[in-house]
């Protein structure tokens, strides 16, 4: 998931699914009460639209993924340029407003209620530099943008499983990749440098030499620091993996499940997986197999020969009876297809948690509330096997916290707003299920809107250390909090 403040689009106000302290700042104060004569002058400045709440196409540049998730800012600036992102931030600053951004909206923290919302998805594009094997991402281009332009020098980032979401925001995150995260650490740790407008409305260029701890702070931070208009990240010689799902009935889970807990020990590098349980739509664009079924899908990614990985998936191919089998020799182009993830919005709710083991008890726990036997009404719940170089902190340390925990598990159900507070109950059953497991760190990008509500919340995903340094990098950048609209750190009182 990605982006300072957004996800992909909506009804449904986000206090209808999450119950959030009153004593932490949602942003949920009243709208100033803007005129088009007081956003005149920012009006004349930009490029792109300025928008009032009753401006035709304020609502659909305020769009996000999740439908249950909507924003609902003072004013929408649509950025084309970076300058649009300054005079925007100034705007804000002059007026004590905080800022809140999106560029493909697939994660919303707040609804931002009277803030000034810069949307990014007009600042697209990716600059591959083949002789020094990286690429300059514009802050709303997409994966997939990334990974073509990338792909026709034979050359892979650090991507998200979604090729829909925006790569700057899943880098600021951490970034957890599906395909390359075990042999090359998180995507924030290929991150050479960052471009961005910080609260004082100043464009910086950001790296480890002439900005360190802006730059230590922003990959792992997320959006707690500024906007951030372009960043350049490492490129990898990669032209093909061999990868994909395979899909067994629903009613095979607990075979599936325990083959894969221990297949995953000792695994190479090279060898990316994760293993979901699944009640699938009944939708067009899905094979008749596995259309409408509740399905365990086991998704794979392997670095080496075709033969190799043939021989590492045998295993698991024989867990089960196989249902459909899409695992194969593929160009990296094509690494969407291994999640699939949906393009199009919709509305859910989710939830995540580390896990520091997986023994057989935690597998047990988990599919009496998922499983079989339940009636789980879980559209997935996935678990991911982390390790390698995950583990490893980069050569130029960043903010990402999780490093260590071999598994995180992230699940999500979708229904409209009248079922969200049932589907939120069946989440919570899950994570109490694997609580005796569980770790509170985290990635920022897996967090929804009802985890990490409160500072104290945030403080145990990043841990009590990095958080207070976190703290005090945002108070020499961000003093009065402009950028609030997220999972916040607050700036520290003193500074120190």
């Amino acid at each position: 998931m990605i982006t300072i403040t957004a996800s992909d689009s909506g009804p449904a106000p986000a206090s209808d699914v999450e119950s959030v302290p009153a004593n932490l700042d949602r942003g949920d104060a009243p709208r100033p009460t803007l005129t088009r004569r007081d956003v005149a002058p920012l009006s004349a400045a930009v490029q792109g639209p300025v928008l009032l709440p009753a401006d035709p196409g304020f609502a659909a540049e305020c769009a996000t993924y999740n439908l249950l998730n909507p924003l609902r800012p003072a004013l929408v600036v649509g950025a084309s340029c970076v300058a649009d992102v300054q005079a925007a931030v100034r705007f804000a600053g002059s007026r004590g407003m905080p800022v809140a951004v999106s560029a493909t909206g697939h994660q919303v923290r707040q609804p931002a209620n009277g803030s000034v919302l810069i949307t990014l998805r007009r600042m697209v594009g990716t600059t591959v530099d083949v002789a020094r094997r990286c690429v300059r991402i514009a802050g709303g281009t997409n994966w997939q943008e990334v990974v073509d332009a990338a792909a026709a020098h034979g050359l892979a980032p650090v991507n998200g499983s979604s090729m829909s979401v925006a790569a700057v925001g899943y880098l600021l995150g951490g970034g957890l990749s599906p395909t390359l995260g075990r042999t090359r650490g998180y995507g924030a740790d290929t991150v050479r440098a960052v471009e961005i407008v910080t609260a004082d409305g100043q464009l910086r260029h950001a790296t480890a030499s002439s900005e360190p701890d802006l730059f230590f702070a922003v990959r792992g931070g997320k959006g707690n620091f500024g906007v951030v208009t372009a960043i350049e990240t490492d490129l990898f010689e990669v032209r093909r993996l061999y990868g994909g799902a395979i899909y067994f009935a629903g009613e095979h889970a607990p075979e599936v499940l325990h083959a894969w807990r221990e297949w995953v020990v000792g695994l190479p590098a090279q060898m990316t997986t994760s293993v979901a349980i699944q009640r699938l739509p009944s939708a067009p664009e899905l094979p008749e197999p596995i259309r409408g079924a509740f399905v365990v899908a086991l998704r794979v990614a392997y670095l080496g020969s075709t033969e190799e990985g043939k021989c590492l998936v045998a295993a698991m191919r024989a867990a089960a009876p196989v249902l459909l089998d899409g695992v194969v020799d593929m160009p990296y182009g094509e690494v969407g297809k291994i999640h699939a993830d949906p393009a199009d919005p919709l509305p859910y709710v989710d939830r995540t948690t580390g896990l520091r083991a997986l023994p057989p008890e935690a597998v047990d726990a988990l599919l009496d509330v998922v499983g079989p036997d339940s009636d789980c009404p879980l559209a997935s719940v996935e678990i991911r096997a982390l390790g390698g170089a995950l583990d490893r902190q980069a050569a130029v340390p960043n903010a990402v916290s999780p490093r260590g925990l071999p598994f995180v598990l992230f699940g999500f159900g979708v229904g409209a707003a009248e079922q969200a507070a049932w589907l939120s109950g069946c989440l919570t059953k899950v994570i109490q299920a694997v609580r005796p497991w569980a770790d509170e760190r985290s990635l920022p990008n897996f967090l929804s809107a009802d985890e990490a509500t409160t500072p104290a919340a945030v403080r145990a995903v990043y841990g009590a250390e990095l958080y207070d340094r976190l703290a005090r990098i945002k108070a020499r950048w961000d003093p009065d909090n402009m950028f609030r609209m997220n999972h916040n750190i607050p700036p520290a009182s003193d500074g120190s």
